[in-house]
């Protein structure tokens, strides 16, 4: 069984977790998501909570495929706000921020954040790595071929799935050698990844259980699903639904999903049959 410690709050992963998106960006690959505002946010997290969301994912700066960066000024107005008004308005729910600057993490940190998720696994902002290994809190580590702007310029692989693991072994070690002790591991679908390559990585998605960590698996809306069906974001549930149902089958510990609900009866009915 798998638990996580954050914060002094317990994830325990023998029933996987959903993890709300909470995008406070205007230009999120999928509109429904985006949020300007706290109020709007906090409302946005009520929903989610009461729909069955264990975490809560909170994002400063889009990272879809040909995005700039934005300052860390501006990620960091966009996002504290937002991290103190949930922390303080739902006590027992876990947060996390999505970003990779150790600045960002600092101050949501000391805010109340339970959890870091960083695309791209300590290599933007190496000192990310020390501040999670003094505040002890959990590491959400995602593969990344190259930056979001250039990313998906013709991504090549001798084994997408083999050489994906091998990142992840050695940058278990590294941060063990830091002192992060909870790690979770995103194969990072859609980063970096052409279409087949994106279908091969969740065909073999249990290879990933070797690492002993919790496998996290950002599916949710994303091109590799509509593009392939010819439909929009939008469009796209019932298919990311189908492929939420692969994920957990194959051993994901936490979906990351823009639709709470919909993933929370997926978990549910995977549970229902692993027990009859």
């Amino acid at each position: 069984m798998q638990v996580i410690n954050c914060n002094g709050k317990i994830l325990e992963l023998s029933t996987p977790a959903v993890m709300g998106i909470l995008n406070i960006t205007p230009d999120s690959f999928y509109p429904a998501s985006r949020i300007s505002g706290v109020e709007q946010a906090v409302l946005k997290a009520g929903n989610m909570i009461e729909e069955g969301a264990r975490i809560i994912d909170i994002g400063g700066m889009s990272s879809r495929p040909g995005s700039d960066f934005i300052s860390a000024e501006e990620e960091l107005s966009r996002v504290l706000p937002v991290v103190t008004a949930i922390r303080n308005k739902y006590t027992d729910t876990i947060i996390s921020v999505d970003t990779f600057r150790s600045e960002i993490a600092a101050h949501c940190i000391d805010k109340g954040a339970d959890m870091i998720n960083d695309i791209s696994a300590g290599s933007l902002d190496p000192s990310i790595l020390d501040i999670v290994a003094k505040n002890k809190i959990p590491y959400i580590f995602m593969h990344m071929h190259g930056i979001p702007r250039t990313m998906q310029e013709n991504p090549v692989y001798e084994n997408v799935t083999a050489d994906i693991l091998k990142f992840m072994f050695g940058k278990l070690r590294y941060f063990r050698s830091l002192g992060i002790e909870q790690s979770i591991a995103d194969p990072g679908f859609g980063f970096g990844k052409n279409m087949d390559d994106n279908y091969r990585l969740l065909n073999n998605l249990e290879v990933f259980k070797i690492l002993e960590i919790p496998i996290l698996t950002g599916i949710s809306r994303k091109s590799m699903l509509y593009r392939f069906l010819d439909i929009t974001p939008e469009e796209s549930l019932n298919a990311t639904s189908a492929m939420h149902v692969i994920a957990l089958q194959k051993g994901a510990k936490i979906l990351r999903v823009h639709d709470v609900k919909k993933a929370v009866e997926v978990v549910r009915l995977i549970e229902k049959l692993s027990t009859c």
